[in-house]
């Protein structure tokens, strides 16, 4: 593997670590799923784990539609262990807060009180449709 080969995977896999928060804060969850190798699997920080596409998407789906989150992603270290697989880390800030039609409630969200950080341990494949994460284990470090 040259290393521009190597530098293209690390970009294509940093971009699903994006589009994977992108989605999610946009609640895209048919894309968000879309994002993952169609037996991808997501395990939650509660340890709840999500096998495949439908399970993701729906299991996305079903949380408060009056959430609001923003997914702030930073030190994305993607390591290429093959031509068709790499793996990375990434510290994630999860910033949300509760939609609100009260006209006083500024931006109509309401801010939650505590922030998460965290951590998201990928692994990603080479697919014929492209790069796809095949795990993903989300992890919390502290509240802020």
């Amino acid at each position: 593997m040259t290393p521009v080969e190597e530098l293209l995977i690390e970009r294509a896999c940093a971009r699903l670590v994006v589009d994977s928060a992108t989605c999610n804060d946009h609640r895209e969850w048919a894309k968000l799923a879309a994002l993952y190798t169609p037996d991808g699997v997501v395990v939650r920080p509660n340890g709840q784990r999500l096998e495949g596409r439908a399970a993701i998407e729906a299991a996305y789906a079903a949380g408060p539609p009056e959430r609001v989150t923003r997914h702030l992603c930073a030190n994305v270290t993607v390591d290429v262990d093959g031509p068709d697989d790499a793996h990375a880390t990434t510290m994630v800030l999860i910033v949300s807060g509760t939609r609100s039609d009260d006209p006083e409630v500024r931006f109509g969200i309401v801010p939650s009180e505590r922030h998460l950080l965290g951590e998201f341990a990928d692994r990603f494949e080479r697919t014929d449709d492209g790069w796809r994460i095949a795990e993903r284990r989300a992890s919390l470090a502290m509240t802020i």
